[in-house]
């Protein structure tokens, strides 16, 4: 553990930022999951409300800065093309 006191806040300041971060990536992760059963059932209303949730979520992880952006982008990519096979 750290002996200065401005190391030990930042040790613990980066700790609450990983858990963020984390927070963030997960639920990106879960609406991709949402989105994938609410294709697979054949529900297009459903699906576009969570292809609308997964875009905005996936937009505030990339502007907190829990993803790069461009792995935002690659996500939306594939968002859509899942989207893409109800229709």
């Amino acid at each position: 553990m750290a002996n200065i006191p401005s190391q030990e806040k930042r040790i613990h300041r980066a700790e609450r930022e990983r858990l963020e971060n984390r927070r963030r990536t997960s639920q990106v992760k879960t609406w991709f999951r949402r989105l994938e059963s609410a294709v697979g059932e054949g529900d297009g209303a459903t699906a576009d409300q969570e292809h609308r949730s997964l875009v905005s979520r996936i937009d505030r992880a990339v502007k907190s800065g829990a993803l790069h952006r461009n792995n935002g982008a690659r996500k939306k990519a594939r968002a859509a093309r899942i989207r893409s096979r109800l229709s």
